[in-house]
């Protein structure tokens, strides 16, 4: 018998030291759907992918004879290789080392697509860093807070 699944990962990620690289409009969605061509290409489907100026969502269903950290690994090697050839820019673009994955169980689907579509208006008022923290307690994920920045 093959296996099936149907499992949808929320993935979170930052630019490395959580800075502002993703501050033009134009620049930020191209980095989305450049990342929705990598994930169709690892044979993934992006079911939406927004952030903001530091960070980016994602809204993944990930095939099952692929690990989600090597297809996590190499979604940002790819968008960061593609952006540095891409884009003149003294500073480099680099995605922080690691990432949160949180599953989404299907009748919660629609909830965060709306929460990704807010990032914009969602961060007038929060940080990255806030955001974070608050997935981590409302997903009950246990850390160390001395490796959690970086």
């Amino acid at each position: 018998m093959t296996a099936h699944q149907q499992l949808l990962y929320h993935i979170v990620f930052s630019t490395k030291d959580r800075r502002p690289l993703l501050r033009n409009d134009q620049l930020r969605e191209h980095v989305w759907a450049y990342m929705a061509g990598v994930a169709s290409n690892l044979h993934g489907h992006a079911l939406r992918i927004g952030g903001y100026i530091d960070h980016a969502h994602l809204l993944l269903r990930i095939p099952a004879k692929i690990a989600v950290a090597d297809f996590v690994r190499q979604l940002k090697a790819n968008t960061s290789k593609h952006i540095n050839e891409e884009k003149d820019s003294l500073l480099k673009f680099h995605w922080q080392d690691g990432y949160g994955a949180f599953t989404v169980s299907r009748s919660k689907e629609d909830a965060v697509v709306a929460y990704i579509d807010r990032q914009m208006e969602h961060h007038l008022d929060r940080t990255f860093q806030q955001e974070y923290l608050q997935m981590l307690a409302d997903h009950q994920v246990e850390y160390d807070p001395k490796y959690l920045w970086e």
